[in-house]
């Protein structure tokens, strides 16, 4: 406001004055100037001292959009103007037309940006609704002179320069030779626009290259193209013509040779009515990318006073000698040398005004609307002496922008909006709230954040911090690449030319944004539109239940617990030869735990999630010290874990590490498969092996499916050599202690347990997968095994089927096992392991006591009983409810077991289960009554299944097999790809089925090419784009399928791993409270609150409560979609599949279907956010279908065409 001393001379001629007895009225039709506390004086129109008639404007129109129309209404509002607003079609819930007082459609049928551009209907709305001036803002209409003399001929005051002004000075040519009478130094450049590529090209040869295009009338960075090579000129003319034209309404170019290295320099100007002109410092904008500013820092560091002293002064001159009013800006650059040069002035208010104003303390839209009104701007108190500055001040332009994807344009709808503010920080924005949709019309600038302190560098330092408060779900932001940038300490010093960003590629290198809670919202909206993500194998829902954690000493539950020392310690003090030492010599029965893995991969299909295992894993450290191991990883574990739990095996290994540091950890390794189905490079086992280790396992039970040593002794290399304990193991089938078993007798075990510990096993085990080994067989394989090899400890696995696997473990035990399998109470039995607390009570008080505490055991036992209720969905006593006997004729592995009577039961063909039984065993015999434990068991399975399903019997089979289509598993054993089974292939049935097919003979993966592990790196880094670690690699050299669904679940529906196990398997229930710890001091309380009726697209909107907030997704309903037609997306992963690389609009189209096309070639061009995109041939082919046309409308990712 002004002081009333100076003007009263003026106010008494032309105000009246009156005593003011009440409160004050607003007034929107005048200008309201307040001086003492009783007197109040009302402007009406008179002359100014120059002549100028002064009108106070009481009605504004901003002829704009989104972030600067809200800017001029906030000023229009503290000065008692009423704001008018225009928007488009496309606007109609766009923040810009609430925050006004009055707002009128414009441009109903034209396109988005034409419609801002629409002048008669502008002009025609602003008179219908009595406007008296018409802010343009930046950008559209606001740098063209016959928008602004059209305001003026309709009697409508232009809040910005003379038309004339804007024509001279808007006109970049112009406004050179207008520098060039000012004396001002110049980049060398055409006279006026270039007519056609023609000229372009004589300039070049003229002039030299680099050269750029600018467009002539608007900036931005749109329509500007640099060119390096002559031959790219053409293409550079007609790119950057066809982005002015859209973005000003006006084509034309002008060129210019180009700097080298330069600093963006721009000087904030403002002049009124009378011929004062001031400036308002300067400001750096070096740091760009595609020409368009980034971040703008004032004043410019690092400047030397004369240089700033002669680029104001020249800025002022300039804007002098033509007359130039209201606000605008001189730009130049400056080279290393100290010269700059003049390059344009930009005739309107800049989108960094904001940092001008920081350090000035002047309002410039104030001072824009003063000026307007006829103020001059001594009278405002804006006298060049009176204008300091005050400390530093940095603009951030927070874009809806993909760094990653080059600054891609993204679009959609703002999921979570929370701003970074405090003292020092002001934001400028119009779409900033949830809720709010980012269509691909217009800008992509979401909000400007603007820091300001007592330097640069405490600017920056305040900039950082509130960019790092900001959270901004359901679009990408450029936020990460500002905070690359803030941090950078060329940055942070003042150091930068516009080379910056294109020298600094580390400005590229984001950590991967977790937005854990938003994504955790889609999975549970996911799972509440369209049930579970899981497949289930069981009606029985989960409880609403937290299993109980039996209670534990404080001291372990400490941030620096007191750990009891266990055999882990022994393995890490002694080595892998040491703690085997140690094992024989103990005294006692040791006992493995099996509840972790194979109990649950028995009775609940390998369904326990590592949320209930680290529950009561702290329990295991204080209690069972002393088990020998705790088998809780590999086998079909790895695989589920990423297939159907979503969670990273290796990160369950690592947690469960950390709660358990005292038991050894064991797992089971297929040999040559590791933990797959299939062989692999060499390599790759032994590099899964020492990763493995690396996660934190100890012990390796190494077997093969076939007892094949080739494989076995692959895998026995992988484990010694990672630093595991390796156990050899014998898997056991038949029965010893029938003389007419002849194939498996005592001496084929016998000779193979000697192979096994020449090659140099630290442990001896018997894997019996099928529950066989009776309690007889047992006393005798296991003694025998002692008295051939009395200094290498035994180790024996089984499962219950037959419910006598308490009694073999027991008589394992007396005949000189060390350790034996068995699994906690509830989770025991059946085609599990025998009773953990069975076999404790059973040797308590004898030579074997385990030392293991029977009413610990039973504790244990009550978490497990509990916590299997939430495991309803898979529970096998759903169909399996006793053991069976019968395992001694079908030979059926226990998971396997569980797994048949599960499929059975799931196709109807429960009636069948006992046929399938039978075949099974008849299977076995066709293939040459094979060894069967995972994968070899799977080929016995399928063929039984097969010839249920195809009613074929043994004989007929082996009369058909010429023309029977075998399942791929028989043809891969009988191809040799699993290994030599013992005795060799059954003939002529291996012949029959093979029909020729090649066979592999010997160990499959001797004769296959070692893995490129950092090939596969870079592949899947490309694939996925996040940073690969060596045991992704490894799960995807195990699991390529399942690993990429596997990353791409996570990406969608973040850690879903932090969920309970109810909510992970059947989503919440409405209103149902939930608490996620997202990591340790970072907890979500989340409430699901309702889900709306079907919309247009197909979607149902799911609204929760999150830490108080009320959020929504949109989830598409699969059951109401499955008949609408969506344009098909881009298979990732396939360079031939090429995807829409923003949302945006078809152009243009250069191809066709049936061309051959180069890698590199232009394919397509994409226009989103008044910005141009070329699509290129990432491969060369040719192009087998093209999906889009021109014109048409395009989502991220959506399928423009595929090259062959």
């Amino acid at each position: 406001m002004f002081r009333v001393q100076s003007r009263v001379g003026w106010l008494s001629a032309n105000a009246k004055c009156h005593l003011v007895r009440q409160a004050r009225i607003s007034q929107p039709h005048r200008y309201v100037l307040p001086v003492a506390s009783q007197v109040r004086y009302e402007a009406t129109s008179s002359l100014g001292t120059m002549g100028y008639e002064y009108k106070p404007i009481k009605r504004l129109l901003v002829a704009n959009r989104g972030e600067i129309a809200i800017r001029v209404f906030r000023a229009c509002s503290e000065m008692d103007i009423q704001s008018i607003a225009i928007y488009s079609e496309q606007d109609k819930n766009h923040m810009h037309r609430l925050k006004a007082d009055e707002a009128y459609l414009i441009g109903k049928g034209l396109a988005p940006v034409a419609a801002y551009l629409n002048i008669p209907e502008i002009i025609r709305i602003a008179q219908d609704n009595h406007i008296d001036a018409i802010h343009p803002g930046y950008g559209f209409l606001s740098e063209r002179g016959d928008f602004a003399e059209a305001c003026i001929d309709a009697g409508i005051m232009f809040v910005g320069p003379t038309p004339e002004a804007i024509t001279k000075m808007g006109d970049k040519v112009e406004a050179r030779v207008a520098a060039e009478q000012a004396g001002i130094r110049v980049v060398p450049g055409t006279p006026g626009p270039v007519a056609n590529v023609e000229e372009a090209e004589e300039f070049a040869k003229d002039h030299g290259l680099p050269i750029i295009f600018k467009a002539a009338f608007g900036g931005g960075g749109r329509g500007m193209r640099r060119v390096d090579k002559m031959e790219d000129i053409r293409d550079a003319f007609t790119r950057a013509t066809s982005e002015a034209l859209a973005a000003f309404g006006n084509g034309a170019l002008f060129l210019e040779k180009f700097i080298e290295r330069p600093r963006h320099i721009e000087v904030q100007i403002m002049g009124d009515k009378y011929g004062n002109v001031i400036h308002l410092f300067e400001r750096d904008c070096s740091v760009q990318r595609r020409h368009q500013k980034v971040i703008e820092i004032a004043p410019a560091p690092n400047l030397k006073p004369e240089v700033r002293d002669s680029m104001l002064a020249d800025a002022v001159r300039l804007a002098q000698n033509v007359g130039y009013e209201n606000a605008g800006t001189v730009e130049f650059l400056l080279d290393k040398s100290g010269k700059y040069y003049f390059i344009e002035v930009n005739a309107r208010l800049q989108v960094e005004h904001t940092v001008s104003e920081e350090i000035t303390g002047i309002d410039l839209v104030h001072t824009q609307i003063r000026v307007t009104e006829g103020k001059s701007l001594p009278e405002m108190g804006l006298t060049q002496d009176d204008i300091v500055v005050h400390g530093g001040a940095i603009q951030c332009r927070m874009t809806t922008e993909d760094p990653a994807k080059q600054f891609q344009p993204d679009t959609g709808r703002i999921e979570v909006f929370r701003s970074g503010e405090g003292m020092g920080i002001r934001l400028d924005g119009a779409a900033t709230f949830a809720g709010a949709i980012i269509s691909p019309y217009y800008d992509s600038l979401l909000v400007k954040v603007i820091a300001h302190a007592k330097s640069h560098e405490r600017a920056c330092y305040k900039m950082e911090r509130a960019l790092r408060e900001f959270r901004i779900r359901g679009v990408k932001t450029n936020t990460p690449f500002l905070l690359n940038v803030l941090r950078n300490p060329a940055f942070m010093h003042g150091a930068v030319d516009t080379y910056f960003i294109d020298e600094n590629p580390q400005l590229f290198e984001f950590p991967p944004s977790q937005n854990r809670a938003q994504k955790l919202l889609y999975f549970l909206g996911e799972t509440m539109v369209n049930g579970p993500m899981t497949t289930l194998a069981t009606t029985i829902k989960p409880p609403i239940l937290e299993p109980t954690v039996p209670p534990m000493p404080f001291s372990l539950l400490s941030s620096d617990p007191v750990v009891p020392k266990g055999w882990k310690d022994i393995l890490t003090e002694k080595g892998p030869e040491g703690f085997a030492k140690a094992v024989r010599n103990h005294q006692g029965l040791l006992l493995t735990d099996t509840t972790f893995r194979d109990a649950h991969q028995s009775l609940l299909a390998t369904r326990v999630r590592t949320h209930d295992l680290k529950r009561i894993a702290p329990y295991i450290t204080h209690n069972f010290n002393n088990l020998f191991s705790v088998e809780n990883w590999g086998g079909a574990t790895f695989d589920v874990a990423m297939r159907f739990l979503h969670e990273c095996p290796w990160e369950r290994l690592e947690t469960l590490r950390k709660l358990i540091p005292n038991v050894p950890f064991q797992m089971l390794l297929r040999g040559a498969n590791a933990v797959g189905y299939t062989s692999y490079p060499d390599n790759v086992v032994h590099e899964f092996c020492k990763v493995a280790v690396q996660c934190g396992m100890d012990v390796f039970r190494v077997f093969d499916s076939l007892n094949y040593v080739p494989n076995l002794i692959l895998g026995m290399e992988a484990a010694g050599n990672a630093g595991g304990v390796v156990e050899a193991a014998i898997s056991y089938t038949g029965d010893v202690s029938n003389p007419e078993r002849t194939k498996y007798n005592l001496k084929y075990y016998l000779d193979l347990a000697d192979e096994l510990v020449k090659a140099g096993t630290h442990i001896l085990g018997v894997k019996d997968m099928a529950g066989l080994l009776r309690p007889q067989a047992a006393k005798l394989l296991i003694s025998s095994l002692r008295e051939r090899h009395p200094d290498i400890p035994i180790h024996v696995h089984t499962h219950d089927t037959a419910m006598a696997g308490v009694a073999s473990m027991l008589a394992a035990a007396e005949a000189g096992a060390d350790v034996v399998d068995v699994a906690v109470d509830s989770m025991s039995g059946m085609t599990s392991q025998p009773s953990m607390g069975a076999v404790v009570a059973s040797v308590e008080n004898s030579d074997r006591d385990t030392g293991i505490s029977l009413p610990d055991v039973n504790k244990y036992s009550a978490y497990w009983e509990q916590a299997r209720q939430l495991y309803g969905p898979f529970e096998a006593t759903v169909t399996l409810k006793s053991g069976n006997s019968d395992i001694y004729i079908n030979e059926i592995p226990g998971g396997q077991y569980t797994n048949l009577q599960f499929q059975a039961f799931s196709l109807g063909l429960a009636e069948q289960f006992e046929e399938i039984k039978s075949m099974y065993r008849e299977a076995n015999l066709l293939l040459g009554d094979i060894i069967k434990v995972t994968p070899s068991s799977k080929v016995v399975g399928d063929l039984a299944q097969f010839m249920v399903q195809n009613k074929l019997s043994a004989t007929m089979v082996q009369d058909r097999a010429e023309e029977l289509s075998f399942p791929l598993s028989v043809i891969e054993f009988m191809q040799g790809l699993l290994g030599e089974p013992v005795g060799g292939y059954p003939e002529p049935l291996r012949t029959k089925v093979l029909k020729g097919a090649k066979k592999v003979e010997g160990r499959p993966g001797a004769s296959m090419k070692s893995l490129d592990f950092a090939q596969l790196k870079v592949e899947l880094e490309e694939k996925h784009g996040i940073k690969i670690s060596d045991r992704d690699a490894v799960s995807s050299a195990m699991y390529p399928k399942v690993f990429d669904d596997f990353v791409d679940f996570e990406k969608s529906y973040g850690p879903v791993s932090k969920l309970d196990t109810r909510t992970y398997f059947v989503g919440p229930d409405i209103a149902q409270e939930l608490t996620i710890e997202l990591e340790r001091g970072k907890m979500l309380n989340i409430k699901p609150l309702a889900k709306s009726e079907l919309n247009a697209e197909g979607e149902r909107e799911v609204f929760f409560e999150v830490n108080g907030q009320l959020r929504t997704v949109y989830v598409r309903d699969k059951s109401a979609t499955e008949t609408t037609s969506f344009h098909p997306k881009a298979v990732k992963g396939e360079k031939g599949s090429i995807g829409a690389p923003m949302p945006g609009e078809i152009i243009d189209v250069k191809v066709k279907e049936g061309d051959k096309v180069e890698k590199g070639q232009l394919l397509m061009v994409i226009s989103a956010m008044k910005m141009e995109m070329s699509v290129s041939a990432p491969i060369s082919g040719v192009v087998k279908t093209i999906s889009v046309q021109k014109g048409q409308k395009m989502q991220g990712d959506d399928l423009l065409l595929e090259i062959e």
